[in-house]
C-alpha cells in the first residue's frame, strides 16, 4: 500500500475545507475483481462515498487510489462500501497489504485452476453425450437429458456459482458487470433446458422438438473459467518489474546494539542506528559510512556497471550490493523514505495510473453491459416476431450467445496491461515514469531541449588532456609535487587535478612555503625549489618560453573551449593540462538517435557562447542557445510550443525546474537536484543520455500496443455481437453456437494480455 500523501483541500464547499482538515491520498489493493466493469463499479461506489473527493481503480494491477477527508470517512468505511458489492479492500499497512494481496492472488489462482479442471471434465462429458452419443447412437433421449442435467448442474451452480453470487450483489445496487452476462446466459440456457427435460410435452404437443442446451451452459462456464485462469497467470507476469524491485529489499538487517551485532527485521530499523554490512550482502537502508571501506555495486540506482568506492562519509543506498570489504554505516532514511522505496512507489503509481485513452474505455465499459443486455432482449424479440418454426428456441439461443460473446474483459485489459508492462520495462531500463499520461505523451514529442551541464556533459570539471615537456622518468616526482600543491588550493579546478592524479595512485610530498597568487594561481617550495601552478599570466610573469609543440597543443585545447593550466618551476614549463566538463561518452550517439527519430534537438546553457558552440559541434547539435538564465529556458520552451512543437525538456538542476514544468514532457536526470526530479514526469536513474531516446521509443511501442489491443477488442465485439444475434442466419443459415462464443470470448482476453507481454521483449 502506498505511503500517505497530504494534499491541501481545494474545494471551499467541502466540510473539510471549513474545518481546515487535509485530504489524504492512499492506494489500496482491491480483491476479487474479475473484469473491467468490476473496476468501474468499485470506482463509482468509492466516488459516491461521502467524504471521498476522488478515486480511481486499475483492473490490471488490482488496486484503487482514494483521495478522502479522514475526518469524514475512514479506510474501514471504504472497505465496507467495496465489500457491499462483492469485492474487498486491503487497508492494512504496506507490507501486510502486499502479503494479503499476494496471498489472495495465489488463492484465486489455485481456486481457478481447480474450478477450470472440474468444469472442463464435466463439460467434456456433457458435450460427449449431447453432440456424439445423442445424434449417432440409439439412446433414450429423455434419459440422456436427465443425465446431462445432473452433470451440468455442478458446473453451473458449483464451479460457476461465483458468477451468480457477484451478479446478485451487483443487481442489489442497480449495477451490472461481466458476471451479470455470464449468469444470465448460462442460467437461462440451463433453466430452459431443465424445463424441456422435465416437461417436454409443452413443445411436443405443438409439433416441436424439446431442445436442450446443457452442453452450451456447461462449456460456456468451462471456457470462461479457462480464460480467467490463463488471464490470471498472464497478468501475474505484468507485475514482474515491481516484484524484482521489491526483491531488492533485504528482509533482515544486522544492527550494532551495545557493541553486539543483532539481526532485526528491516521494518524495525530506525534512523541513527548503526548497520553492519558484509561482503556480498545487500544494503538494507540509505545511510552514510561510519567506518571501513568497500566497493558497492550501485547499478540498480545509477545504471553504471562499475562498482563505486565507499569510505567514511560516503552515502550508501538500499538495494545496492556490497562487493569487497565490510563497513559500518548510520541509517539516515528507512522504510518508505529510502531511494529504493521511492522508486518502487513511483513505479506502482505509474502502473496504477490511467492514460487519457483509458478514460474513454472506462466510460464505454460503464455502459457496455446494460447495452448488451438490451441487445440480447431485442435479439429474442426479433426472433419471436420474424423467426420461423422454432423462433422462440432459436431466439433464446441467439440471446444467450450475445450475452456470452460480449464479455468486456478484453476491452478492459487493453490499456492497463500495456501500461503496466511498459512502465515495468522502463524501470528495468533505468527510466522511471510518473504516470500513464506521461508514457502516452512521449510518442508525440517533436522537439527536445537539452540542458548542457550534467545532461550532455558530466557536470563537473575533469582533466581531459596532459602535455609533459619532460621525460616520463622525471614525471613521478613532479606529479607528487603538483598533487600536493593542488590539494591545498581552494580553486574550483584544483579538485579536478587532485582527482586525476589520485586515480594514478600518486603520493603526496611535504611542501615548504605555500602561497596563493590572486588572478594567477598558486606557488610552493619543495626540496629548495619553487614551483607554480596557474594560467598564462604565471608563465608570462616568469618570462619563460613555451615550446612550440606545447603552444600548438594549447591552441587546439582552447579552440575546444577547454581551460588550460600550466605547471612550471623556475627554469621551464614542466607541463600543461586541459580541464573541461567532459562530454558523456554516449551523448553524441543519443542525440543522433533522436535526430533519426525526426525530433529537433536544441541545447540551452548558461555557459558562454564559445563553450556552447564547442560542445554543440562535438555532439552534432545544430540549434544552440548560450548565456540563458533559468527564466529564459522556460521562455524558450514556450516559444517552441507557440510554433506548434510538442516539447520535451531534459535537465538536472534547480535552474532547469521552471523549464521542466513548462514543457509538454519533462525528463530529469536521476543524479540531478530533488526539485528537478519532483517536477519531472520521467526520471532517468542513470547519467546515460541514451535513456532519453529509449524512453521515447518505449512510449511509441506502448501506445502502439494499446491501439492494437483496443482495435482487436472493439472489432471482436463489433463483429461478434451481430453474428451472435443471428444476422447471418437469413442468408447463410448460420447461427453461432454459445460454446464457440465462450471459447472466442476467453481467447480474446488472453490474446490482449499476451500482446501486451510482447513489450517485455522489445529492444529499446
Amino acid at each position: 500500500m502506498e505511503a500517505t500523501k497530504i494534499i491541501p483541500v481545494q474545494k471551499p464547499q467541502t466540510a473539510s475545507s471549513k474545518t481546515g482538515n487535509k485530504l489524504i491520498k492512499k492506494t489500496f489493493p482491491v480483491l476479487e475483481m474479475s473484469c473491467a466493469a468490476c473496476a468501474v463499479s468499485v470506482e463509482s461506489m468509492l466516488k459516491a462515498t461521502p467524504g471521498v473527493r476522488d478515486s480511481g481503480v486499475n483492473y490490471a494491477n488490482q488496486s484503487a487510489w482514494v483521495e478522502f477527508d479522514p475526518a469524514a470517512v475512514t479506510p474501514e468505511t471504504l472497505r465496507q462500501t467495496v465489500q457491499s458489492i462483492g469485492y474487498d479492500l486491503v487497508i492494512e499497512d504496506e507490507a501486510e497489504a502486499r502479503q494479503q494481496q499476494e496471498a489472495s492472488q495465489q488463492r484465486r489462482y489455485v481456486t481457478l485452476k481447480r474450478q477450470t479442471i472440474g468444469a472442463s471434465v464435466l463439460a467434456g462429458l456433457v458435450v460427449l453425450l449431447g453432440m456424439v452419443v445423442m445424434p449417432f447412437f440409439r439412446v433414450d433421449h429423455h434419459v440422456l437429458n436427465w443425465t446431462m442435467l445432473f452433470l451440468t448442474a455442478p458446473v453451473v451452480f458449483g464451479f460457476g456459482r461465483q458468477f451468480f453470487i457477484n451478479a446478485y450483489k451487483q443487481a442489489s445496487h442497480g449495477r451490472a458487470n461481466m458476471d451479470t452476462l455470464v449468469a444470465l446466459s448460462t442460467g437461462i440456457a440451463f433453466l430452459f433446458s431443465t424445463f424441456n427435460t422435465i416437461y417436454p410435452e409443452f413443445w411436443t404437443r405443438q409439433g416441436l422438438e424439446a431442445h436442450v442446451y446443457f452442453e452450451a451452459a456447461a462449456v460456456v462456464i468451462a471456457f470462461i473459467l479457462l480464460g480467467k485462469f490463463l488471464e490470471e497467470r498472464a497478468k501475474s507476469n505484468t507485475g514482474s518489474a515491481i516484484k524484482k524491485l521489491i526483491g531488492l529489499q533485504p528482509k533482515t538487517v544486522r544492527v550494532l546494539i551495545d557493541g553486539q551485532e543483532q539481526d532485526v527485521p528491516a521494518a524495525q530499523v530506525s534512523v541513527g542506528q548503526t548497520i553492519v554490512v558484509r561482503p556480498g550482502e545487500r544494503i538494507p537502508v540509505d545511510g552514510r559510512v561510519l567506518s571501513g571501506q568497500s566497493f558497492v555495486d550501485e547499478s540498480m540506482i545509477s545504471g553504471e556497471p562499475i562498482a563505486v568506492s565507499k569510505q567514511t562519509g560516503d552515502r550508501v543506498f538500499a538495494g545496492t550490493v556490497n562487493q569487497k570489504g565490510s563497513f559500518h554505516f548510520s541509517a539516515e532514511q528507512v522504510g518508505s523514505q529510502t531511494v529504493l522505496a521511492q522508486i518502487i512507489r513511483r513505479v506502482q503509481e505509474a502502473q496504477g495510473s490511467k492514460a487519457p485513452i483509458q478514460q474513454l474505455v472506462d466510460r464505454i465499459a460503464g455502459v457496455f453491459v446494460p447495452v448488451v443486455l438490451g441487445i440480447a432482449v431485442l435479439t429474442l424479440g426479433a426472433w419471436i416476431v420474424l423467426g420461423g418454426e422454432n423462433a422462440f428456441s432459436q431466439g433464446l439461443l441467439a440471446a444467450v450467445t450475445v450475452l456470452v460473446i460480449a464479455c468486456p474483459c478484453a476491452l478492459g485489459l487493453a490499456t492497463p496491461t500495456a501500461i503496466m508492462v511498459g512502465v515495468g520495462k522502463g524501470a528495468e531500463n533505468n527510466i522511471l515514469i510518473k504516470d500513464a499520461e506521461s508514457l502516452e505523451r512521449g510518442r508525440e514529442v517533436t522537439a527536445i531541449v537539452l540542458d548542457k551541464t550534467g545532461t550532455i556533459t558530466e557536470g563537473k570539471p575533469n582533466v581531459t588532456d596532459w602535455f609533459w615537456t619532460i621525460e616520463p622518468a622525471q614525471q613521478v616526482t613532479y606529479k607528487s609535487v603538483l598533487l600536493s600543491m593542488e590539494a591545498q588550493s581552494e580553486h574550483p579546478l584544483a579538485e579536478a587535478v587532485v582527482r586525476a592524479l589520485a586515480s594514478e595512485a600518486v603520493e603526496r610530498v611535504p611542501l615548504g612555503v605555500f602561497e596563493s597568487l590572486t588572478g594567477q594561481g598558486i606557488t610552493a617550495t619543495y626540496s629548495g625549489s619553487r614551483f607554480w601552478v596557474g594560467n598564462q599570466t604565471v608563465v608570462d610573469q616568469r618570462k619563460l618560453t613555451i615550446p612550440s609543440s606545447l603552444s600548438d597543443q594549447v591552441s587546439q585545447w582552447q579552440s575546444d573551449a577547454k581551460t588550460v593550466i600550466y605547471f612550471l618551476n623556475e627554469i621551464q614549463v614542466l607541463a600543461a593540462l586541459a580541464i573541461a566538463d567532459r562530454i558523456k561518452e554516449t551523448s553524441r550517439q543519443a542525440i543522433a538517435q533522436l535526430q533519426e527519430q525526426r525530433i529537433k534537438v536544441y541545447m540551452l546553457t548558461g555557459d558562454n557562447a564559445y563553450t556552447a558552440q564547442a560542445v554543440s559541434r562535438k555532439v552534432g547539435i545544430m540549434h544552440v542557445q548560450a548565456d540563458v538564465l533559468p527564466a529564459g529556458k522556460a521562455d524558450f520552451v514556450k516559444k517552441l510550443q507557440a510554433s506548434g512543437e510538442v516539447v520535451a525538456m531534459v535537465g538536472d538542476g534547480i535552474n532547469d525546474a521552471q523549464a521542466l514544468a513548462q514543457a509538454d514532457l519533462s525528463i530529469a536526470m536521476g543524479r540531478g537536484s530533488d526539485i528537478a526530479i519532483d517536477v519531472a514526469q520521467l526520471t532517468l536513474i542513470t547519467s546515460d543520455l541514451m535513456a532519453v531516446p529509449r524512453a521515447l521509443q518505449l512510449s511509441r511501442r506502448t501506445v502502439q500496443t494499446i491501439r492494437q489491443n483496443l482495435f482487436w477488442a472493439f472489432i471482436y465485439n463489433l463483429i461478434g455481437i451481430p453474428i451472435a444475434a443471428g444476422i447471418l442466419y437469413p442468408t447463410f443459415g448460420f447461427l453461432l453456437n454459445p460454446m464457440i462464443a465462450g471459447a472466442a470470448m476467453a481467447l480474446s482476453s488472453v490474446s490482449v494480455v499476451t500482446n501486451s507481454l510482447r513489450l517485455r521483449s522489445v529492444k529499446l
